[in-house]
């Protein structure tokens, strides 16, 4: 059997050579009980999970706030909530030609990234997981339930925010981050889930994933996609930003497997 250790808690991925084969493996591991639950309940049963990453499985998005407000406040201006809920999701450069144009910086795109890109140099590799996310993991691995990471982050900044969860992140199957090659437009367009989807060995129906999200962008880029998705918004953003996801969750540690047809929890 592999074991993983993640800060004590023991993760089995069952007789496999890799924990990558171990999430590749389709899912047979669903009990009774899960396929009854399923049966009763008004979602669809998947077979693969597809996770964003800032402010879902890491507490990036507090992190991206800091530093964009510091930016902003250079120029007089407030990086505030109203805005963020527009941006998340977005690409680096996608978001802040927004950011530029609503309130009016003095400066262009490309030059905001950079600026803020130096703030967030300090920042990510402080990035916690987010509660929930490694019980729900590890839980899912154990149970040979196909993984993956759908991020919008560039790879250089998600080397900085994963910096001290390696081993974490090694227990998916896969990561498309934001500059894939086939990924030619960011969240709310659906490209990334796609992918996704399509990397899974062998290649997974989009209609068989569920997504987990916190961004409205996000969100509809997995409806978009013909995907089910389980949003969990930060407390801050507007609920009616939050209105069409398939369920929506206060945390990670609220989500029970079972209502779309996966192992429950022992």
């Amino acid at each position: 059997l592999i074991a993983v250790e993640l800060g004590g808690s023991r993760c089995r991925a069952g007789v496999f050579t890799s924990l990558r084969a171990a999430a590749a493996r389709p899912l047979s591991a669903c009990n009774m009980a899960a396929a009854a639950a399923a049966r009763c309940s008004p979602y669809r049963p998947v077979t693969h999970l597809i996770f964003d990453m800032d402010g879902l499985l890491l507490d990036t998005e507090r992190l991206y706030t800091i530093a964009f407000d510091e930016v902003c406040s250079r120029y007089k201006k407030r990086f505030q909530w109203e805005l963020k809920g527009i941006i998340m999701g977005m690409r680096a450069l996608d978001g802040a030609a927004v950011i530029c144009e609503k309130l009016e910086l003095p400066i262009t795109p490309e030059e905001l990234v950079a600026e803020v890109a130096v703030v967030q140099t300090n920042l990510f590799p402080t990035a916690e997981l987010m509660p929930g996310a490694k019980k729900l993991v590890c839980h899912f691995v154990k149970h040979c339930v196909p993984i993956a990471v759908g991020t919008s982050s560039l790879t250089k900044m998600f080397e900085l925010k994963t910096s001290r969860h390696k081993e974490f992140f090694a227990l998916f199957h896969h990561i498309v981050r934001g500059d894939h090659p086939e990924v030619k437009e960011s969240k709310p367009h659906p490209d990334t889930f796609f992918v996704s989807a399509k990397e899974f060995d062998p290649p997974a129906c989009p209609a068989d994933c569920l997504v987990f999200e916190d961004s409205p962008n996000g969100v509809t880029a997995a409806l978009t996609a013909g995907m089910q998705v389980v949003h969990v918004p930060d407390p801050q953003l507007d609920p009616e930003l939050a209105k069409s996801a398939t369920l929506v969750l206060k945390s990670l540690e609220d989500f029970k497997p079972e209502l779309f047809g996966l192992p429950a929890f022992d």
